[in-house]
């Protein structure tokens, strides 16, 4: 492994230095460099027997990634090293280890003819994800490329075809899935091909499947699975319209994380997206609908359901909006992609949610001198209905294709923005939510609660600013009630400040009261940014995009740097 190391470090060094000193006709070299850290400092905040392990093991933790990007002619020669030495950040998955390669991979590009082709690591999605979408996102610790090759071409006007074939990274180096994946998808335009000038109509087709042989150990598993979609969307002056349905074949059940494979009970999943809206200038609606069964799929059955997201093939996010003020973010809904029965009954789920927006004019008696935008957000989802004759012990269930079960979630939240001046500007937000967190959690009870939050930021000038951030929730149960203030300054486009608190002061358990405070700032010049920071780290979610995962809480210093050149 050392001597890897080093070869890999004198070889890169020699490429830098060799495309540094070439002129821009040889070509073109983008370097990314970033660097995340933590260093554990214990205090006197409770804590459980897994967030102890972190002061008692390694108290520094750091995720580092250098990325190099080489672009000549048609040719895209990419390498991505990354280190988790001594150890990843806490909760990051076990698979991050050491030192080593994790992306490298080789494109030709040539639009004029059409084809576009790449050998190594690369990123896919075929449609909106349900089917296949790999992507990597530090912040989760997700970096699930597929390490193969894949071919696009543009066999027509609006119409291209990608073919795809590989292995999946499931850890550091090439630590490739057991598995092989294949998948093929089509896009074509109708309005183009027809020249049809007034709508936007377009298809969609794609193909994924998975190919495992487990059969030593599991002999009535099938060794194939196979997902396939179909998808349409049209567009017409401020209208849109788009629906997407996936199928995936019967594929045994599996539980408890992973751990439990039960090759006998077999379900067939399946997914329905809709979507729809208008938009004009001042005025916007979208809807999303979605129903969801079984469509839980990963490169190896055994990482079904893990809280790392590793190995993890198509994209189902939650539904609901993502909330820019920190309480609105303590309980965050997860969607259920698997059929479970242990240690609950979760046979799947639907609903949906929308967005309204609405702007008042200037100068009008709501608009003011600048104008006031008004945003109206719900979202609603329940369990699929099971219909009678569930038998729990022999993980047998039927359900009703559109038939509301069980409530999982719900909210409703209103967003005003304001600007008063050039100076003065501010947000008020309004949020209720109800959340089941025995079937989201695996925890216990449910819980309503009412969230305000305002935010005011005055502007000195154009590059100095302080801002200040005000919340609170109500809880009629878990944790109950909370408060939160931020006061933010930034004094240059180069330096800023913040101080933090979160107080948990309507806790039932008086010496679980806890303040989680921080402090903290960045410097900022060009691509490069230096972020530091010290406080308390509440434990719970942390989503991104409607993916989530667990993180730990903890009393540290945290270090963020990152550069581009």
């Amino acid at each position: 492994m050392t001597k890897r190391l080093l070869l890999l470090t004198l070889s890169l060094s020699c490429f830098l230095t060799y495309a540094q000193e070439e002129n821009e006709n040889q070509g073109t070299l983008n370097i990314g460099i970033e660097s995340n850290s933590q260093w554990y400092i214990e205090d006197d905040m409770p804590l459980k027997a897994d967030e102890k392990a972190l002061y008692e093991e390694e108290k520094f933790r750091t995720n580092n990634y250098i990325k190099a990007d080489y672009f000549i002619g048609k040719w895209e020669f990419g390498l991505q090293v990354e280190s988790y030495t001594p150890a990843a950040i806490a909760n990051y998955s076990p698979n991050f280890e050491k030192t080593d390669v994790g992306i490298m991979y080789a494109r030709y590009n040539n639009s004029d003819i059409g084809l576009d082709v790449t050998a190594g690591h690369f990123y896919e999605q075929f449609g909106s994800g349900l089917i296949l979408r790999t992507w990597e996102d530090r912040q989760l610790g997700i970096n699930n490329a597929i390490f193969g090759g894949r071919i696009g071409y543009d066999f027509a006007e609006g119409a291209k075809l990608t073919v795809l074939g590989g292995k999946q990274r499931v850890g550091m180096g090439f630590d490739l899935s057991d598995s092989f994946i294949s998948g093929a998808n089509l896009d074509f335009s109708i309005s183009q091909l027809a020249k049809m000038e007034t709508v936007d109509l377009n298809f969609g087709l794609s193909y994924v499947g998975r190919y495992e042989n487990l059969q030593d150990e599991y002999p009535e598993i099938d060794k194939m699975i196979n997902m396939y979609a179909v998808r349409a969307d049209m567009t017409k002056g401020g209208f849109y319209l788009g629906a997407e349905y996936v199928y995936k074949t019967d594929d045994a059940l599996v539980e408890d994380r992973g751990k439990t494979i039960l090759e006998t009970q077999k379900y067939e999943g399946n997914a329905l997206l809709l979507n729809m809206g208008y938009s004009e200038k001042g005025f916007g609606l979208d809807v999303n609908l979605r129903r969801i069964e079984n469509m839980g799929m990963y490169s190896e059955r055994n990482l079904t359901g893990n809280t790392y997201n590793t190995g993890v093939l198509n994209y189902v996010p939650a539904l609901t909006k993502q909330y820019d003020f920190a309480l609105q973010n303590i309980y965050v809904y997860q969607v259920a992609t698997t059929t479970t029965f242990y240690p609950l009954l979760k046979p799947g789920e639907i609903g949906g949610q929308f967005d309204l927006y609405y702007q008042f004019k200037k100068d009008t008696s709501l608009g003011g001198k600048h104008g006031t935008y008004v945003a109206l957000n719900g979202s609603f989802w329940n369990a699929l209905q099971y219909e009678d004759g569930v038998n729990v012990e022999e993980k047998q269930v039927s359900t009703g294709f559109f038939d509301f079960g069980r409530k999982y979630y719900n909210d409703l939240a209103l967003e005003v923005r304001k600007k008063y001046s050039e100076k003065w500007q501010s947000v008020f937000s309004v949020m209720g939510q109800y959340y089941n967190q025995k079937y989201i959690e695996d925890a216990s009870g449910e819980l309503k609660t009412y969230i305000t939050a305002g935010e005011v930021i005055y502007k000195f000038s154009d590059t100095k600013s302080v801002r200040f951030i005000g919340q609170h929730l109500w809880a009629d149960g878990d944790k109950k009630n909370w408060a939160a203030g931020t006061l933010e300054f930034v004094p240059s486009l180069k330096w800023s400040f913040y101080v933090q608190d979160l107080y948990n002061y309507g806790n039932d358990k008086k010496d679980e009261r806890l303040h989680y405070y921080n402090v903290g700032g960045a410097f900022t010049k060009g691509a490069t940014r230096i972020g530091v920071g010290y406080g308390r780290q509440r434990g719970g979610m942390i989503c991104v995009g409607g993916v989530c995962r667990m993180v730990p809480q903890f009393s540290g210093l945290t270090l963020n740097i990152s550069t581009n050149f």
